[in-house]
């Protein structure tokens, strides 16, 4: 098993001996229970990573001796989703299978035809909630890269964002294509933005939006997902595409 993953600041890998204290070395010493003498990884959720040997535990840290470090090259091409607000605690199951299946980028989008609302205190709380389970996911799927979750999108700053990417696409069961047989961009650096609907559908302005900005709309299958699971299961064909799995 590869070893867990805990996150410190980009300035504690540069030293041989990092002391993980803070919550994150209590999770390390109470929650997870390591021990002298394990193997972990620390990475600063930027592709900075290094190996370590536990060589001292407390009850709020863990103490540890680098032994490698190493970056993690930048994802080609990187993967964002566009995600409109699920019901309920659906969105952080999105947020968690998305990370788990290495998503780059979540963009949280208000639809038109959202049930989930961000509002005021809430959409504080809401975004801090995806922003959570993303680096818990993270850490879960031993990423040394944390994905980013966005502010709240609405129509205008989702077609921005598909005008600015290398391949942007609609999931849509309209669709002529399928997601599988879209051509892909092959250049280092490049982009692919998908863009998952609400449990409503997408309204006739926001498909025209997104087809002005370029967008394409693809199919993923014979059967229409619901929308918490539509984006892990486009990723998965893009991993395996693009070699990045």
């Amino acid at each position: 098993m590869t070893p867990p993953v805990f996150l410190v600041g980009t300035a504690d890998l540069a030293a041989d001996r990092i002391e993980v204290s803070g919550p994150e070395g209590r999770h390390a010493a109470v929650v997870r229970r390591i021990r002298e003498g394990e193997t972990v990884d620390l990475s600063d959720g930027l592709g900075r990573r290094a190996r370590c040997t536990v060589t001292g535990v407390a009850k709020d840290g863990i103490v540890c001796q680098v032994v490698d470090r190493w970056d993690e090259p930048e994802p080609s091409p990187r993967l964002t989703v566009v995600q409109a607000l699920p019901k309920g605690d659906r969105g952080e199951l999105a947020v968690e299978m998305m990370t788990e299946a290495g998503v780059d980028t979540v963009v949280p989008w208000a639809a038109e035809r959202c049930v989930t609302r961000w509002k005021g205190d809430r959409a504080a709380k809401a975004l801090g909630k995806w922003r959570a389970t993303a680096r818990e996911a993270a850490k879960q799927a031993r990423r040394g890269r944390l994905p980013e979750v966005a502010d709240l999108a609405d129509r205008t700053a989702v077609a921005t964002l598909l005008a600015e990417t290398d391949l942007a696409v609609v999931l849509h069961e309209d669709g002529a294509r399928r997601l599988a047989d879209l051509d892909l961009p092959r250049d280092d650096g490049a982009g692919i933005v998908l863009v998952v609907g609400p449990e409503g559908g997408f309204s006739d302005a926001e498909l025209d939006a997104f087809a002005a900005a370029g967008a394409v709309r693809a199919l993923l299958g014979p059967t229409v997902l619901r929308t918490s699971t539509a984006g892990v299961a486009a990723l998965s064909v893009l991993q395996t595409r693009t070699g990045r799995w």
